[in-house]
């Protein structure tokens, strides 16, 4: 009698392999994008971010028979993403802006050099990577944290540390939380934390203004923007521009400050721009927008230039960032590849 009640037991408290499978598969859809997040936030790349995922999923599959459930589904989850993480970071898989790399450049001296070996810190749909939230103060860390600035501030950190700062400022981890994660103890996870911090602080972020919903003002002044930028009326561009805004142009590693340079930028290299359309989107917690220019070969049609994400400080435009690479870019977000002149 005793041996059948203990088999019952047995029975009832242990899942079939049907159940365990319908129970991965439900966490992998619910934690999918806030694990492409985390993931985005240690490698910098959305690409990387999901291939570390599909990774993440096929180790879990494999081991997941073993899985004791001594921590959630989710920790487990981001352990097995963190390792992942580390892996590819160890190899070192190192992401940069253009502002990392070089000195400032002049417009009258200025050479578009790309630079084939480094892989860029690269742009991402919000979508991708933040999921919904309730709570507005939680959505607001969320964005800061994917800031093109604080995401380069981020590559200046050992992998460890990129991953407690992650794990504790941004995710809110408790450092017991994330010392089991990282099997490590709490002291270290603490000191850890304390070393990131300086490092980013020594970095000097730029701060710039949350634009996820724009505000009536931020509205105005992209509306105006994209009328300066589409009418290429350099007056009024000119006006929209902090004194000291920055240009970008990923895959080149130059990189222009201030009004005057940018603008004689746009006047005399850029001049191909003119005559473009913007289209809206939203990229890192920031506006952003298509750019397509005129065809030089059919003047019926617009083609793709650049992503460009757009950061606002104080009223102005402080940062331009023109990601050219629109074969992976415009895709990423959803474009066509061209438009049709009106």
């Amino acid at each position: 009698m005793n041996d059948s009640r203990e088999a019952a037991a047995t029975t009832a408290n242990t899942k079939s392999a049907p159940d365990l499978d319908l129970d991965l598969d439900a966490g992998m859809k619910k934690y999918r994008t806030e694990l492409t997040g985390y993931c985005y936030r240690m490698l910098g790349s959305g690409f990387d971010a999901e291939d570390a995922v599909q990774d993440t999923f096929v180790r879990a599959w494999k081991a997941y028979e073993r899985f004791e459930g001594r921590s959630s589904l989710r920790s487990w989850l981001y352990r097995i993403a963190t390792n992942v993480c580390l892996d590819l970071l160890n190899a070192g898989n190192k992401r940069a802006r253009p502002m990392d790399l070089t000195d400032q450049g002049h417009q009258a001296t200025a050479v578009l050099n790309e630079r084939s070996e480094v892989t860029w810190l690269e742009p991402v749909p919000d979508g991708r990577i933040l999921p919904s939230s309730a709570d507005p103060a939680e959505t607001t860390m969320a964005r800061e944290s994917v800031r093109l600035a604080f995401m380069s501030a981020m590559q200046h950190l050992p992998a460890k540390q990129r991953a407690v700062l992650i794990l504790r400022e941004v995710l809110a981890w408790k450092a017991a939380e994330v010392a089991e994660l990282l099997d490590t103890s709490i002291a270290s996870v603490n000191s850890a934390l304390q070393r990131a911090r300086a490092t980013i602080e020594a970095h000097g972020i730029r701060e710039t203004d949350a634009a996820d919903p724009l505000d009536e003002d931020q509205q105005q002044l992209l509306n105006r923007y994209v009328a300066a930028f589409e009418g290429y009326d350099m007056d009024l561009l000119t006006s929209l521009l902090a004194e000291d805004a920055v240009l970008s142009m990923p895959p080149f590693d130059l990189w222009l400050t201030g009004h005057d340079d940018i603008i004689a930028w746009h006047i005399n290299q850029g001049i191909g721009c003119k005559g473009s359309r913007l289209l809206p989107t939203v990229a890192n917690g920031m506006p952003a927008f298509a750019q397509y220019k005129p065809d030089p070969e059919d003047a019926s049609r617009l083609t793709p230039w650049a992503l460009q994400v757009i950061e606002l400080s104080g009223g102005k435009i402080v940062g331009l960032n023109a990601f050219l690479d629109t074969e992976r870019w415009f895709p990423l977000f959803g474009f066509p590849d061209h438009l049709d002149v009106d």
